[in-house]
């Protein structure tokens, strides 16, 4: 027999959805043209798949072992059809990356850069979202390539750290900022204006946490940039990554690292059933080679 793809993917999308019409809805077909699909499926093969209980479509055990072939036919047309798209239509490949604000402005771009010297024709997607919503797309497939503050959770991700950098202490420029750095309870002392939510927010809390302390901002933003125009204009003091200050401590901010020293991580987080495909391992090898400073 021959195995239509289109048959195979309306399978998982039941057995993955629990019922005829939940995956109806999610491929844009009726109900009977699903069943219909089904039963076509379960024909080629000689056994049953899907079965009902109650309400639910639950695979036999023949539909349990068959799914496992069934995710890999998928993936496997999926990365063919991929690699035809340069012939098709002149274009290497796609690849979709969310993160947030500050990497995409302060770090991805460097990345990008080597990666389109090498690979021209790449087109590349950024969008920018907090973890949470960046993990739901990465896991939905709707991203290929999340970086993210870390830590970040979730049993389909392959996690990879790959950058550490400072948390580091601004203030406008004409404060008097404490010569071997502020410490949580200086800090604590100021007109703060943190950023509001993200594991970077929640790593400054544990941080003055730590001192017995609670961080109790004047104002919480959800842009660091926006915090760094209000620092400037001497309505604060914030505690911001180092990435988001390479380019402003000579001309309107004071910046110095806190006592005790304050870092977080960016990692990488995959799919572990994703087919790495040529440009997300440029991309991945790219970010490897970035040096924290």
């Amino acid at each position: 027999m021959s195995l239509s793809i289109d048959h195979v993917t309306t399978f998982v999308h039941v057995v993955e959805l629990g019922g005829f019409t939940a995956a109806a809805d999610k491929i844009g077909l009726t109900q009977p043209a699903v069943s219909l699909q089904v039963k076509l499926l379960e024909q080629g093969l000689g056994v049953r798949l899907i079965e009902r209980v109650g309400r639910k479509a639950q695979p036999t055990a023949a539909g349990l072992d068959f799914l496992t072939h069934a995710r890999r036919i998928i993936q496997e047309a999926s990365a063919a059809e991929e690699a035809m798209l340069p012939y098709r239509h002149g274009v290497a490949g796609r690849l979709r990356i969310g993160t947030g604000a500050t990497t995409s402005i302060h770090l991805l771009p460097l990345a990008i850069a080597k990666v389109k010297k090498r690979m021209p024709g790449l087109e590349i997607t950024v969008l920018i979202g907090n973890v949470g919503e960046i993990l739901h797309d990465l896991e939905e497939n709707l991203l290929d390539l999340a970086i993210v503050a870390l830590p970040a959770h979730g049993r389909p991700f392959e996690i990879e750290p790959f950058y550490e950098e400072q948390l580091l202490a601004v203030a406008p420029k004409d404060a008097e900022m404490p010569e071997d750095g502020p410490d949580a309870a200086f800090l604590c002392g100021q007109s703060l204006l943190l950023y509001d939510g993200g594991n970077t927010r929640k790593c400054i809390d544990n941080w003055v946490a730590q001192a017995g302390l609670q961080a109790k901002p004047s104002m919480e933003f959800g842009s660091i940039e926006a915090i760094k125009e209000l620092v400037a204009a001497g309505l604060g003091w914030s505690v911001l990554p180092e990435l988001a200050l390479r380019r402003d401590r000579a001309n309107f901010l004071k910046v110095s690292p806190v006592r005790p020293q304050l870092k977080r991580q960016l990692g990488m987080v995959v799919r572990r059933d994703k087919q790495l495909t040529r440009g997300l391992r440029m991309m991945m090898e790219s970010l490897r080679g970035l040096k924290s400073r």
